[in-house]
Order: C-alpha cells, then sequence, then structure tokens
C-alpha cells in the first residue's frame, strides 16, 4: 500500500519488498514459461485450472494433465471439454521449471477480454495498481480482490506483470472473477475515472488522511502504489484524498498484497454501513 514505512512511526526508514528475502525465490532469472507469443496465457495449479475451465469466456488452446489429475479433475467438473493430454508429471514440469507446483494441470489459453474504463458500472469497486511489479503480489491482490467483488483492476501495459503464469498461480483462480483494464498512461486514466464520478482514493503510509475518516461512496477506486517506491506524484495529484492506515502494533509496514487485503476489508465495511 503505496510507500511502506519503516518499524518506527514516521515511515522514514529503509524498507524491501517481502518478496527478496522469500524462501524460496526462484534464483532463475527466466522463471517458469508464462507467456507464449501472440500473448496466449499459461495457467497452472488445481485452483486457477479448474476456474479457468469454469469460466465459458476463456478459450483454451493446450490442455496437459496428469492421469490422476484428470481423474480428480473429472470428479470436480465432469466431463472435461476439451479433453486433456495425458502426460506424466514430469512432461509439466518441462515446460514451467522445476520450482513450478504445477499439480499435474497445465493449460494454454487465449487471454480474457478487458473492460474499458467508460464501460465500469456507475457503483462500481475498482483497483487500480501505480506499477506494482511482482507478480506474486499482484496475484494475491486478484484473488483478495475476487473475494471483496473488485468489479476491474486498472494497471499500466508497461511497469506490470503480465495475466498469467506465476501471476495466475498466486491468483488461485482470481483471475477468472477480476478483468484487467489496462490502459496506456495511469495519470489520465485517474482523470478519466474522477470526470465519471469515481472517489479516487490513493493510498500510502504517508497519506493526509486516516482512512477511518474518510468517507468513502461509490463508485470507487483505491490506487496502490509500487513496491518501495509508492505513489508516484502525479498518480497523488490526480486521487481526491490520499490516506493512510494507521497500525497500532510495533510494525508499522505491511507487504502490498496484504495491505490491499486489509484496505479492501475497510472500504467494504464502510460502503455497506453508508
Amino acid at each position: 500500500m503505496g510507500k511502506p514505512p519503516s518499524g518506527r512511526r514516521g515511515g522514514k526508514g529503509p524498507w524491501r519488498p517481502d518478496h527478496a528475502s522469500r524462501p524460496g525465490h526462484r534464483p532463475d532469472r527466466r522463471g517458469p514459461r508464462s507467456e507464449l507469443p501472440g500473448g496466449v496465457a499459461v495457467i497452472y495449479g488445481w485452483h486457477p485450472v479448474t476456474e479457468a475451465l469454469r469460466n465459458g469466456s476463456r478459450t483454451v488452446r493446450r490442455f496437459l494433465a496428469t492421469e490422476n489429475s484428470a481423474r480428480r479433475l473429472e470428479g470436480e467438473l465432469g466431463a472435461l471439454d476439451p479433453a486433456p493430454e495425458i502426460v506424466r508429471p514430469d512432461e509439466i514440469t518441462r515446460l514451467l521449471g522445476p520450482d513450478a507446483v504445477h499439480q499435474g494441470l497445465y493449460i494454454e489459453a487465449d487471454p480474457l477480454a478487458s473492460p474499458e474504463l467508460d464501460t465500469l458500472s456507475d457503483d462500481a469497486l475498482v483497483l487500480v495498481l501505480d506499477q506494482i511489479t511482482d507478480p506474486h503480489n499482484v496475484g494475491a491482490i486478484v484473488r483478495t480482490a475476487a473475494a471483496f467483488g473488485v468489479e476491474a483492476i486498472v494497471t499500466t501495459a508497461r511497469h506490470s506483470p503480465a495475466a498469467t503464469g506465476v501471476l495466475a498461480k498466486s491468483a488461485s483462480g482470481g483471475l477468472e472473477h477480476v478483468p484487467f483494464l489496462v490502459v496506456g498512461n495511469l495519470g489520465n486514466a485517474l482523470l478519466t475515472l474522477g470526470e465519471r464520478g469515481f472517489l479516487r482514493i490513493g493510498l500510502d503510509s504517508e497519506g493526509e488522511a486516516d482512512l477511518d475518516a474518510v468517507a468513502v461512496r461509490r463508485p470507487v477506486a483505491l490506487v496502490l502504489g509500487a513496491e518501495g517506491k509508492g505513489l508516484r506524484q502525479r498518480s497523488r495529484e490526480t486521487c481526491d484524498v490520499v490516506a493512510r492506515l494507521d497500525m497500532p502494533g510495533a510494525i508499522k509496514s505491511l507487504n502490498v498484497s496484504n495491505a490491499a487485503a486489509v484496505v479492501l476489508y475497510a472500504v467494504t465495511r464502510k460502503l455497506k454501513a453508508s
């Protein structure tokens, strides 16, 4: 959430993204295969693949499964359409890399259709991601967004991970329920949202307002800043208010995906009560 503070109040100390020191962080800079030429998405793992197959809007181009996983999936979904190609686990591992937890399921699919700013509903709750680049964090945000009924996630084509691979796995099926709305310029998109009547709330540890004291209404856009850098200046300037989460404990910082969960919980409670 914005620029995470240090362990002391005031948020002036150094901070490092959580993913840099996470146990099991992938040392292979190439990472797993996550996107094919033409924008075809790679989706693997039980929850992402199950939700993708349930989604009638998702066009599957290739479907690989181990015998055990295909049998389990048939028990969950019934007859599989398309039918998977039955393979050994190591055949999927060769496609993804040794660190990918694929659980015997792998698909290649067309990306989902993206909404436009002018097609968002008049009572929408949306998230705006300002150059959040780590796919684990973005995937976790997508999963939380699906749980809280977020209509769309606004992001940029550059400085953002693709909605595939590691992000899809971290989202645990959430990509099928919360579309990405990709824009060329985030500042201009925030201006357009403002013209449409959206209340734009930026989240930053040094925000001038306590989120608890902010009057929230729909439609609303919650703007989350990048790991380490926080909200960029133009993003701050195009928000109606920049708010902070006041933490009562000794540790004042949250990973951006955790902060997103707390903010969505707080805002949806406010919206329900209003």
